[in-house]
């Protein structure tokens, strides 16, 4: 477990930071929920486009639910179980830490919270939609969501490791949970070349995918902006 923890650290120093005011800004940005609005409202826009209002609002019930669960068994229930400290806390190493913006966070940080939440919605997302641009979509943003946590000093990469894996875990079984309740109460998906196998119209998501990367063109043109 020592040999681990070091390499754990090591790995953690070797991505934390890089000097360069423009990343800087850019993992700010990109660690920050509000900054990818333009995504979510995309993607709350083709829910109820593509399902009536009480499917649409069954989906939306689960993706709170699943938020809700997945953030409680994190900080309410693992991270003061575990106390490990997160690399900007720890006595041992926050020295060495190359701490951005003055940004350390709370106390604990085993397991991420970031990374269960953005690990558990891609999961549910994708089998929801069943469109392989948006589950590559969604996956680099679960990816580049979690990569800022370490960049930032604020987990090491052990902590947001276990935390995708308890997220994809959670999303997993909440769309299972979700796939049983919606076929007793939900209306039947239409299939055609024109939909996905769930019933959701091809040339919307892929709208959506187009969405995501232009969100992500602004986040990077606001990043450069703050440097400026």
């Amino acid at each position: 477990m020592g040999t681990l923890e070091q390499l754990d650290q090591q790995v953690t120093l070797a991505i934390n930071g890089s000097h360069s005011l423009f990343w800087d800004n850019v993992m700010l940005l990109m660690t920050e929920t509000y900054a990818w609005s333009l995504a979510f409202a995309c993607l709350l826009v083709i829910i109820f486009k593509n399902n009536s209002l009480r499917q649409a609002l069954i989906i939306l019930a689960a993706i709170a639910l699943l938020l809700v669960v997945t953030d409680q068994i994190c900080s309410s229930w693992v991270k003061p179980m575990v106390a490990r400290w997160r690399p900007t806390q720890d006595p041992f190493l926050m020295y060495d830490i190359d701490v951005v913006n003055g940004r350390r966070g709370g106390k604990f940080g085993f397991f991420s919270g970031h990374a269960s939440n953005t690990f558990s919605q891609a999961m549910f997302i994708t089998l929801l939609l069943r469109h392989t641009p948006s589950t590559i979509i969604l996956y680099c943003w679960a990816l580049v969501h979690t990569f800022t946590r370490v960049y930032l000093g604020l987990h090491y990469l052990g902590d947001v490791l276990v935390g995708a894996l308890v997220g994809s875990a959670l999303g997993l079984l909440f769309h299972a949970i979700y796939a049983w309740v919606s076929r007793r109460v939900g209306n039947p998906p239409l299939i055609s070349a024109q939909f996905t196998t769930t019933g959701y119209l091809r040339i919307d998501l892929n709208i959506f995918v187009a969405v995501n990367i232009l969100n992500y063109l602004v986040l990077l043109i606001f990043a450069m902006a703050k440097g400026i």
